[in-house]
Order: structure tokens, then C-alpha cells, then sequence
């Protein structure tokens, strides 16, 4: 795996050969955003996203799937950054660029809903992120089946949301049903089945039992 002053150096030699708004310029300079997000060192990675996404627009236009992509990124950056609004209208972009591209029911279209409620939670809107959760979860189970892993994911985050906001009852009914879904499709010892396993065991201590 290459290093962060090795991908620094083939972000500069890519710049000065075939400029800054080529397409493997524009991948050189994500690969580095990703590195430097690794270490830690969002502030840079947020940078160079930035860039990559203005070129991207520039050479391929918005709704282009790596242009999509790069944004993702950019949205996750920002996010862990503190700066939740501007996560949410990228996070807005990208969901109506995979409408326009691949429809309401599409998988990727609906991963960005699941991400973009997350964002809208911890904004404070917890109406508005549980009917998105509701809706992303209906079409995911009616699309891909009850049981399918993006499916039990955003049951999941709903059962979370609901669980924060008071509807303790409800919650645990969802997250009990994320635990079997996983239990049956992945076995009992898949990471994410114990930790569903996990979460259920504690909402049934805050619960007295």
C-alpha cells in the first residue's frame, strides 16, 4: 500500500503531466483524501474531496457516478467535521443524483436515504429521519426481502432513533428483529449478528428485565 508522502508525490507529478482537472489526476487526489481520512487528518482529506468534486463536475458533470462518489465522501468528511448542514444538502445531492440515475428503488439510492436520515437525526429532525427510515425500510424488504443486510440495517438505525426518542417498546421490537434477521441469514457468531445481539441485550437491562 502506497503512503501518504508517495501519493503525495504522484498527486504532484499527475498535476504537472496532465493537469489538474484530468481523470487520473482527480483519482490520485481521492486516493490521498482516503489515505489522509485514515490517518485521521480530515481537514486535509476534506480538501482534496473538494477538489475532486469540483473536477469531477467540471470533466464528467453532476450526476456521473464518480461524481457521486467523490461527494459521499465529501458528505462523510464534513459530517465527522462538525459541519452537519452542509452534510445534509451533499448528502441531498447525492440521493437525487441516484433517483435521477437509477430510480426510488435502487440499492445505492437507497443506502444514500439510510446515510442521509442519519444526518437529518443528528440534526435534531427525528420526524422527518423516522419517516425516511420507514420508507427506506418498506422499499428495502419489498425490493430485496425482510432479511436482506441493508434491509436489517436501517431497521436498525429506526430502532435507534426510536429507542433515543422514547419509544422504547417499539425499538426493541425492531431490534429484536434485526438480531433474528442476522442470527438466521449470517449465523450466530457474524460480527454483526452479535453485535445486534449486544444492543438488544442492553435495551432489555434499561428496560428492567
Amino acid at each position: 500500500m502506497a503512503t501518504i508522502t508517495e501519493l503525495e508525490a504522484l498527486v504532484a507529478e499527475r498535476r504537472r503531466t496532465l493537469g489538474e482537472g484530468h481523470a487520473e489526476t482527480l483519482t490520485a487526489m481521492l486516493d490521498l483524501a482516503e489515505m489522509l481520512w485514515a490517518e485521521g487528518r480530515l481537514k486535509q482529506a476534506r480538501q482534496y474531496e473538494e477538489a475532486v468534486v469540483a473536477g469531477r463536475r467540471a470533466l464528467y458533470g453532476a450526476a456521473h457516478p464518480d461524481t457521486l462518489k467523490a461527494l459521499g465522501k465529501l458528505a462523510v468528511s464534513t459530517g465527522q467535521l462538525g459541519d452537519l448542514a452542509a452534510a445534509r444538502r451533499l448528502q441531498e445531492e447525492v440521493v437525487a443524483g441516484l433517483r435521477a440515475r437509477h430510480g426510488d428503488a435502487a440499492r445505492d439510492t437507497l443506502r444514500a436515504v439510510n446515510n442521509l436520515a442519519g444526518t437529518v437525526a443528528a440534526l435534531g429532525d427525528a420526524f422527518e429521519a423516522r419517516a425516511m427510515l420507514e420508507n427506506t425500510i418498506a422499499t428495502l424488504a419489498r425490493v430485496f426481502g425482510a432479511d436482506d443486510g441493508d434491509t436489517l440495517t436501517a431497521r436498525g438505525n429506526l430502532a435507534a432513533l426510536l429507542w433515543q426518542y422514547g419509544e422504547r417498546e417499539a425499538a426493541f421490537t425492531l431490534q429484536e428483529q434485526v438480531a433474528d434477521g442476522l442470527r438466521r441469514t449470517r449465523g450466530a457468531d457474524d460480527p454483526a449478528a452479535r453485535n445486534a445481539e449486544t444492543v438488544l441485550a442492553g435495551m432489555l437491562r434499561e428496560l428492567g428485565f
